[in-house]
């Protein structure tokens, strides 16, 4: 058995054990939520509210709070719902999180297609403290390059990566087989200040906005931005470590990584020299907000054009995230983004997003997306030198169903407007083109903090 294959075997086994770890007492029903036995009297009910008030704020100095972990080293507010499924084990904490969605999407107009697949990814996380430390484990996969066919499913204006020798676009491709095999480890450094070490064969730089399959505000979607490529493309690489420092409300962090995207072939390592860069400051001015400004090099990111040798990108993001709890199962969620890449040789392409879902107790959730970007003729396989201004609309509605055995299962559809300049109307067939979802979803409910 080749080292590659060992080291996916390994991942699933992983991830596929901690999910099928979780024991009755680990499972949360309707509500997911865990509650505190009920208190007798005013006096249980000051001394627990004490105890309780202890704990979180020894909790708060020993280590971040979990909530506040996405993907990477990456930050969300900490008014965020963790939405996994957890145990202990002796003196390791194991959790699996997990999104997966039965879709089938249509994209109408020229350039659009149907697709019928599944998309999908599973984390599983294991975390123990070492002296003043702690250590953290992770690995994730994705099934898409099974339940995904050809070089990606349907996502109008969509592009980045190669399939097949040519640009992929008006597709998002599927992801590799191993998205993440990394660990983690910090400790206090002086007062409240706290060194964070990352890294591992994949996983995902100081670069961006927390990826969006992670992002309460995208999560409820199966499709991917079409802006992805100026933000958080950069989620899944193979080589990267990372080295920060950080308080109660801020970081500094910087990586070294193989910044090369990867290929077609989704099952392999796409290993490469770890000669890109970048940095990141994250600032949390209060419990709803995560804020980051970040940059970076990646040598040698994107496939040459027409065989070419491969392009150097520069990439600047910025973003804010908001989340307010608004009962229990209740939560309101925004993404704001701005992103820019540079080329050599080539002016500079800027992307806006923003996005937001709302979840009215655990049940009902309202999703949209709105992207305006400028993309080259080379992003749109079009054959022309010019810049392009598109955008598109995106609308959703999920229902979830009651928790089972730990997940939470749902049912939903969405509609999409992708919009082209008069310039791209004859290769899109309209200035508007219309695009659907419907699926069926599954990911564990929310566990209790």
């Amino acid at each position: 058995m080749s080292t590659r294959v060992f080291l996916s075997a390994c991942v699933g086994v992983f991830t596929t054990a901690v999910l099928g770890a979780a024991p009755a007492g680990a499972q949360f029903p309707d509500g997911d939520q865990q509650h505190p036995p009920a208190a007798t009297g005013p006096s249980q009910q000051h001394d627990m509210q004490q105890m309780q008030h202890t704990q979180m704020e020894h909790d708060h100095e020993m280590s971040m709070p979990s909530a506040r972990e996405a993907s990477g080293t990456s930050w969300l507010p900490d008014e965020t719902p963790m939405y996994a499924i957890h145990r202990q084990a002796g003196s390791w904490t194991l959790m699996a999180h997990g999104n997966a969605f039965l879709q089938y999407l249509h994209e109408s107009g020229d350039r659009g297609s149907d697709q019928a697949g599944s998309i999908n990814w599973v984390m599983g996380m294991a975390d123990r403290s070492i002296g003043t430390g702690h250590l953290g484990l992770r690995g994730m996969i994705s099934l898409e390059p099974w339940t995904i066919r050809g070089c990606g499913y349907p996502d109008l204006l969509a592009s980045g990566e190669v399939c097949d020798g040519a640009a992929i676009h008006d597709r998002q491709h599927p992801h590799d087989l191993v998205m993440e095999l990394a660990a983690t480890y910090d400790r206090p450094l002086v007062g409240d200040i706290r060194l964070q070490l990352y890294g591992g064969p994949a996983g995902e730089p100081a670069l961006g906005p927390t990826a969006f399959p992670h992002r309460i505000s995208a999560m409820p979607s199966p499709l991917a931005p079409t802006t992805h490529h100026w933000f958080d493309a950069t989620h899944i690489t193979y080589g990267v470590v990372t080295g920060g420092v950080y308080g109660k409300r801020w970081k500094a962090e910087t990586s070294v990584v193989n910044g090369r995207e990867p290929d077609e072939h989704r099952t392999n390592f796409d290993f490469g020299a770890l000669d890109s860069w970048s940095g990141r400051v994250w600032f949390l001015p209060t419990n709803r907000w995560a804020v980051q400004v970040s940059a970076g090099r990646l040598a040698e990111a994107e496939a040459g054009h027409d065989g070419e040798p491969r392009i150097d990108v520069d990439r600047v993001t910025a973003s804010a995230t908001y989340h307010r709890m608004l009962r229990a199962g209740s939560i309101w969620a925004a993404t704001i983004g701005w992103g820019r890449n540079q080329e050599p040789g080539s002016p500079g392409t800027n992307a806006l997003l923003a996005e937001t879902s709302a979840t009215l107790d655990g049940r009902d959730t309202w999703s949209g997306r709105f992207e305006l970007s400028r993309k080259s003729g080379h992003d749109l396989a079009v054959e022309s030198s010019e810049l392009y201004t598109i955008a598109k609309i995106e609308s959703g509605y999920t229902r979830y169903l009651g928790t089972w055995q730990g997940l939470k299962p749902g049912i939903g559809a969405g509609v999409s407007a992708g919009i082209v300049p008069e310039s791209l109307k004859s290769l899109y067939g309209h200035r508007v083109n219309i695009g659907f979802g419907v699926f069926l979803t599954v990911r564990p409910g929310e566990a209790g903090m």
